[in-house]
């Protein structure tokens, strides 16, 4: 309200509304120039902040509008609670009264978070150190937290909120949660199917009712999330099996009154099932019509399938962008008969323009140079659009494995028709690696890791690393450095420093050692985009120091190797850790050229994973090695060894093949020494572990393992083949991917060391 006492006149907010809503001549101050500005009740804000927001300077005409503009301008800071101008003369002084700071913020009773999770959210929406505080935010807070439990199915969560005053008008604010117990889904409904049982309908989800491996799937907690991805996986289950007027009516989330329970229901209309009847073209293509329509996946007389729609029309997009044709337009229109349940499709095509490209730009790395990205670009400036070259040119900065993140955006050219410039925006992740723990094998024992890895070397592309292991029967010092781009055609070239102590698996454990230090050099050739052939050469001394068990097989064996390598690998699955379908193939050839140590070692594996549903995959590893020496027997110590993990399970690790004499031995004892020919064959039914859903990180497998090694001199004979069966189980565990096999030998000889539970980290088969 507006006063004059001792000379001063003042306008508050409340006297500013009530003189707007009233429009009462008596409110009005004569205009008046400002001779001074002064400010009161400041604590922490600047001054500087207070006359910045002000409409009027020294000097200025002032009268009420500027003056209502100017307590509306600084209540919209957010840094006051009230705000009043008091004009003495022409002097105007604006008093405020500052909202109290954020101290301190805590919490007390919580279990499922981390207090720097919950911080982090409050962050988001404004509340932290330092920050006004005010009773809304702390609603916000408060709902922000419950919104937080509510992501974990913790519906019965209570907030409370204490504020406590501090000192300089600082508020200390503490969040006290009764988390209460997780909401479990009790029932999952599907109403409206008659085509399929529901009960198969329920199993594309991931969400559940639980089971007892619930703890660490956390199936049976809803998220939203989680709901909306089902319900597509629904919707294109029935929309690739012929249900093209399929839909969701509704999705009702019931949560029981003591809120640790809801059931889900959804709510569906299958419609009938439609065939097609007929594909055809309409529109420009090219004058390639017939290449057009081997792209079409679609078959007149099989049911409506919705994905084979997507892919014919994303086919022909793609194949109009390999000839330049960056805006082509491909509607896929249905003429739908609702009497005979039969759809036909007219394929409509525009071209529109041939465009080339003008300029790429690179966007969002920080820290990696543009040349790390560019030099993946198969699509090359002032070349014409290349769809093809472009999503290869994505997939390969993708595979550098520096980013969480790639796009490729095309704009157009403002003023042109035939030019567009690509943005290529990548968002980076730390690509540093410190690593120090420790491993247990049967075989190794327990061993202690240690390395640090640096992917993106001062954002160069090159890697480096270095890797300490300690295990029992192998350890190791290994210094690596890689340039991906040696040469501009895109060579790689590597160095490798290392030094190992091995110690061969024997049955009375000897203390022999086997040292080796060696240098090593090798170059990658990309011959094509999926191919990579390897040359390298290396020098390694090995020293034999004697001990108990040692065999007679290596004597002679130490001194000066030359191993020049010649490599090719090709990796086609899905995924390295999990993979579902796809083939990977290694082949690798070693020579051994110093003088007095002349060999030839050859290797070949194979993978082969075909899902035959989208939970179940069939996987096949072959394996076959060969050595043969030059200048006379193949070296004992570049010997293959077979048996237990990653060859023939249900064998001792190490334990098949030839055997040799024990120095000194009176009774004829002989240990293993491997062999130099190799062969394994091993398959795997892989499936889902009961309880845990669709989750992929743990999966049982049953299998059957079929090899053996040989000697030089040995015939591979499959009479002489040990074989196995058994079950397994492979997690990808936080330590990294474990697997556990139970194995009984279903083909054995006398002499045989059997070890029927086997496992160990990071192996495959």
């Amino acid at each position: 309200m507006k006063k004059i006492k001792n000379g001063w006149r003042s306008l508050s907010l409340s006297a500013l509304a009530a003189s707007m809503l009233s429009a009462l001549p008596a409110w009005a101050v004569d205009p008046f120039t400002l001779r001074d500005i002064r400010v009161e009740g400041l604590q922490r804000v600047e001054p500087g902040t207070v006359f910045a927001s002000l409409p009027f300077r020294i000097g200025d005409q002032y009268n009420d509008d500027k003056g209502s503009t100017a307590i509306r301008s600084l209540f919209g800071l957010g840094l006051f609670s009230d705000v009043r101008l008091q004009i003495n003369g022409d002097v105007l002084v604006v008093i405020v009264e500052e909202r109290p700071s954020v101290a301190d913020v805590s919490f007390s009773g919580i279990k499922e978070f981390d207090a720097e999770v919950l911080k982090k959210a409050l962050r988001d929406i404004g509340l932290t150190e330092g920050r006004p505080f005010d009773k809304a935010l702390a609603d916000r807070a408060e709902q922000e937290l419950k919104r937080q439990y509510i992501n974990r199915s913790m519906y019965a969560a209570e907030v409370t909120t204490t504020v406590t005053p501090g000192e300089r008008n600082q508020v200390n604010l503490n969040f006290s949660v009764v988390e209460g117990d997780v909401a479990k889904i009790r029932d999952i409904r599907v109403v409206g199917s008659q085509a399929f049982p529901e009960s198969t309908l329920r199993d594309l989800f991931d969400l559940d009712t639980g089971g007892w491996l619930s703890w660490y799937t956390k199936s049976d907690r809803y998220s939203r999330e989680k709901l909306n991805a089902d319900l597509e996986k629904l919707r294109s289950y029935y929309l690739t099996r012929g249900y093209l007027e399929f839909r969701i009516d509704s999705t009702q989330v019931a949560i029981d009154p003591e809120k640790d329970g809801m059931s889900v229901t959804i709510n569906i209309t299958e419609g009938n099932r439609f065939v097609v009847s007929s594909v055809t073209l309409e529109g420009e293509y090219l004058d390639k019509e017939e290449e057009f329509k081997r792209l079409v996946t679609l078959q007149a007389g099989e049911a409506y399938n919705a994905e084979e729609v997507a892919n014919t029309v994303k086919a022909f997009t793609d194949y109009f962008g390999a000839f330049g044709y960056a805006f082509a337009q491909v509607d896929a229109v249905p003429d739908i008969d609702r009497v005979n349940n039969q759809v036909s499709f007219v394929l409509r095509a525009q071209p529109q323009r041939r465009v080339y490209v003008r300029r790429i730009n690179v966007e969002g790395n920080n820290r990696s140079r543009d040349e790390v990205i560019r030099r993946e670009f198969r699509q090359l400036e002032s070349a014409w659009y290349d769809s093809d070259r472009i999503r290869l040119s994505r997939d390969r900065v993708d595979r550098l494995g520096f980013f969480t993140e790639v796009g490729i955006d095309s704009q157009p050219v403002p003023g042109t028709q035939d030019q567009v410039d690509l943005v290529v925006t990548v968002a980076e992740k730390p690509t540093g690696n410190l690593s120090i723990g420790a491993g247990y094998s049967q075989a190794d024992k327990l061993s202690f890791l240690a390395g640090i890895q640096q992917e993106n070397v001062f954002g160069s592309g090159n890697y480096l690393g270095l890797n300490v292991n300690t295990s029992k029967f192998n350890r190791q010092f290994v210094l690596t450095t890689t340039d991906p781009y040696f040469t501009p055609d895109g060579i790689s070239r590597t160095f490798d420093v290392y030094y190992k102590t091995t110690r061969p698996y024997t049955e009375q454990g000897g203390d022999y050692r086997i040292v080796t230090p060696g240098v090593g050099v090798r170059f990658g050739v990309p011959f094509t985009e999926r191919d990579t052939v390897f040359f390298g050469i290396g020098a390694e001394r090995i020293r034999i120091d004697e001990g108990n068990q040692l065999p007679v097989a290596y004597r002679d064996q130490d001194g000066t190797y030359i191993p020049a390598t010649i490599g090719w690998t090709r990796d086609g699955r899905d995924s390295a850790l999990v993979p579902n379908e796809g083939r990977l193939q290694r082949f690798n050839t070693e020579f051994g050229v110093s003088s007095d140590k002349r060999y030839v070692k050859l290797n070949y594996q194979l993978q082969q994973y075909i899902p035959l549903t989208r939970k179940y995959t069939l996987a096949f590893n072959g394996e076959i090695g060969v050595g043969r020496g030059i200048n006379g027997d193949f070296p004992v110590l570049k010997n293959f060894y077979g048996g237990g993990l990653g060859s023939v399970r249900g064998f001792d690790q190490g334990t098949l093949g030839p055997r040799s004499e024990v120095i000194g031995s009176t009774t004829g004892e002989t240990v293993n020494v491997g062999g130099a020919k190799n062969f394994v064959l091993n398959t795997e039914f892989i499936a889902p572990f009961p309880g845990a859903g669709n989750d992929r990180t743990l999966r049982m497998f049953a299998f059957v393992d079929v090899g053996n090694v040989y000697g030089e001199k040995e015939k591979v004979s499959f009479s002489d083949m040990r074989a196995s069966a058994g079950v397994g189980l492979s997690w990808v565990s936080p330590i990294g991917p474990l697997r556990f096999a139970y194995a009984t030998p279903i083909r054995k000889f006398a002499g045989d060391r059997i070890q029927k539970f086997q496992f160990q980290i990071g192996t495959s088969f």
